[in-house]
C-alpha cells in the first residue's frame, strides 16, 4: 500500500441548539485513506457523511480532533486554509443541478477554478482548458457553451467532476455523486471515475448509502452509524466476514439478482426500531437500542474500535475479549 495522504484523529464536530442542547454529528472518528486509493464511507441517512465531506474540504470548522493532509494538521488553520491545500482538496456533490450556476455556460464555471487556481493562464488559454477539461470526463468540448438546465442529470455530474479537476487535485470527496442518477448513467459516471483515478493516481473519499456499489468500486469500506465508526476493512473482506451487527443488517437488506449472490449475503436481520436522535445519542453503543445480540454491557459503556485482523477494526463489545 502506498504512502498515506489523508488522516482523521478523534473528530467531532458539535451543532449548538436552543436550550443547550446539542447535536453530535460526527462524535470521534478515526479514518485513514492512502495516494491513490478509494475509500468507500458508507451509513444511512443522517449518519454523519456529509459532515465529514465538509470538514475535509473546510466547509465547517472541527469541534475537536485532527485532520491531517500530507503532514499537515487542517483543523489548525480551520476555515483559512493555504490556497495550495484548498486546490488538493476537492469535493463533488450529490446533485450537480444545484452546485452548478444555472446563469453561467458551462465554460464560465470552469474557468472559475482555472482563475483562482491557475493564474499563470491566459484568458484565451482558459478559454481553451475549459474543453479540453470536458474532454478529458468523456464530454464534447462544445458542450462549454451549453447552459446546466439544458444538459442530462449525467452530464452535469461529470462536468461538476471535470470542474473539481480543473485544479489538479490530488483527493476528491466524492459526495453521493451518482445517488441522484439512474443505474446506466451511474454506471458511465463511475467508469469515467476509475479512468481519471487511475490516469491521475487520484485518491478518493467516496461517500454514499448504496454498499453493491462499494463491492466494485472501493479498495476498503468503513461504517459509520450516528457520527461514529462502527467497521473498517478490505473490500473483499468486508463482504466475506461482517463483524458488526449493524454492518450485517445493512449487507443482509442487500437486494441481489440470484440466488448465488443470496447465498454469500448474511442471514436476513430485520431492522428493528428508529435511528435515535443525534441529540439524544443513547448511552454506550450507540446501536444497542436496535441491536439483536446487545448484552447490558452495551447500555453502560461506548465500545471502542479494535483489529481483530490485519486491516479489520470493529468498534463493538462482542470482540473486546
Amino acid at each position: 500500500m502506498t504512502g498515506k495522504i489523508l488522516e482523521i484523529k478523534r473528530l467531532k464536530k458539535y451543532f449548538p441548539l436552543k436550550n443547550r442542547l446539542v447535536v453530535k454529528a460526527i462524535d470521534g472518528v478515526d479514518l485513514e485513506l492512502y495516494e491513490g486509493e478509494t475509500l468507500g464511507l458508507v451509513g444511512e441517512s443522517g449518519s454523519g457523511k456529509s459532515t465529514i465531506a465538509y470538514m475535509l474540504v473546510g466547509m465547517y470548522e472541527a469541534t475537536e480532533g485532527d485532520i491531517v493532509y500530507k503532514g499537515e494538521n487542517l483543523t489548525q488553520a480551520g476555515i483559512y486554509r493555504t490556497l495550495r491545500q484548498k486546490r488538493e482538496i476537492q469535493i463533488v456533490f450529490q446533485d450537480p443541478g444545484s452546485s452548478l450556476n444555472p446563469k453561467r455556460t458551462v465554460r464560465k464555471s470552469l474557468m472559475v477554478p482555472l482563475a483562482v487556481h491557475d493564474k499563470g493562464l491566459s484568458r484565451e488559454q482558459a478559454y481553451r482548458r475549459a474543453e479540453e477539461l470536458l474532454e478529458e470526463v468523456g464530454l464534447p468540448g462544445e458542450f462549454a457553451d451549453k447552459y446546466p438546465h439544458t444538459l442530462g442529470g449525467g452530464e452535469r455530474q461529470l462536468i461538476s467532476v471535470a470542474r473539481a479537476l480543473a485544479s489538479r487535485p490530488s483527493l476528491l470527496v466524492l459526495d453521493e455523486p451518482t445517488s441522484a442518477l439512474d443505474v446506466s448513467i451511474q454506471a458511465k459516471v463511475i467508469g469515467k471515475l476509475v479512468e481519471l483515478q487511475r490516469e491521475r493516481n487520484l485518491s478518493y473519499l467516496f461517500i454514499t448509502h448504496d454498499l453493491s456499489l462499494m463491492r466494485n468500486v472501493a479498495d476498503r469500506v468503513a461504517i459509520l452509524y450516528l457520527g461514529r465508526m462502527c467497521e473498517q476493512a478490505r473490500t473483499s473482506e468486508f463482504f466475506e466476514k461482517p463483524r458488526h451487527p449493524y454492518t450485517q443488517m445493512l449487507l443482509s437488506s442487500i437486494p441481489v439478482a440470484t440466488a448465488e449472490e443470496e447465498m454469500l449475503k448474511p442471514a436476513k436481520i430485520l431492522s428493528s426500531g428508529e435511528i435515535p436522535s443525534p441529540v439524544n445519542v443513547p448511552m454506550g453503543c450507540s446501536f444497542h437500542l436496535r441491536c439483536r445480540e446487545k448484552m447490558p454491557i452495551c447500555r453502560e459503556a461506548r465500545p471502542q474500535m479494535r483489529e481483530i485482523a490485519p486491516g479489520h477494526s470493529v468498534c463493538c463489545h462482542l470482540y473486546e475479549q
